[in-house]
């Protein structure tokens, strides 16, 4: 299950925003909004089934192309960055880009490493914030608590998740800014490509060495 404590503080803050309409010009899908999020959910109960028995890289390897797909990660590290990434040199922009990844796949082999017998309720309905369109996930246990996930959907040239609500509310995106901003104010891109760097190796210790 996924860890509760430790991990709900790495989620963080609120995200608001104000209900709209979706964009002019395309009509929405209901189907293609939630089926990136319902692949993630197949894919982390199959990684939850194959538990810490199986290789952490071989888990990581199995999520990389659901997480790809489902996340746009580079959107997600330019927010968390903010005004700040434009003076980040292309080198420094690139590494990070590259690290970010690593350490987003690698989070959620490390929260969804046991207990297979749970299943994911997804809502029948979206919530729209501005143009974005939250898919309300939840993650149902034998016993225990359930543990509300929502995802925030963007439409670029696809829908893909720009951040996470653990509990409909806590943002991922807001912890990861205040966390981002404070080691680049202190100490440069190059500290936070290191700071991403050993949180990898934290959660999958050599697995992921090439």
């Amino acid at each position: 299950m996924m860890r509760s404590a430790s991990r709900r503080a790495m989620l963080g803050m609120a995200l608001a925003g104000l209900v709209a309409a979706p964009r002019a010009g395309w009509a929405l899908n209901q189907a293609e909004v939630v089926a990136p999020i319902k692949a993630l959910d197949d894919a982390l109960l199959a990684v939850m089934l194959a538990g810490q028995r199986t290789p952490f890289r071989d888990r990581f390897k199995f999520l990389a192309p659901v997480i790809d797909r489902a996340f746009d990660l580079d959107g997600i590290l330019r927010i968390s960055i903010g005004p700040r990434w434009n003076d980040i040199e292309a080198g420094q922009q690139t590494a990070l880009m590259n690290v970010f990844r690593r350490f987003t796949i690698a989070s959620y082999v490390a929260n969804f490493d046991n207990s297979p017998d749970q299943r994911f309720e997804i809502a029948a309905s979206l919530r729209p914030i501005g143009a974005d369109q939250v898919v309300s996930t939840t993650l149902v246990p034998t016993s225990g608590d359930r543990i509300r996930i929502d995802y925030v959907m963007r439409r670029e040239t696809a829908w893909r998740a720009i951040d996470v609500l653990l509990d409909g509310t806590i943002s991922r995106v807001a912890v990861q800014r205040s966390d981002f901003r404070g080691v680049l104010s202190q100490a440069g891109a190059p500290a936070l490509v290191s700071s991403l760097e050993r949180k990898v190796i934290d959660m999958a210790g050599s697995a992921l060495e090439s």
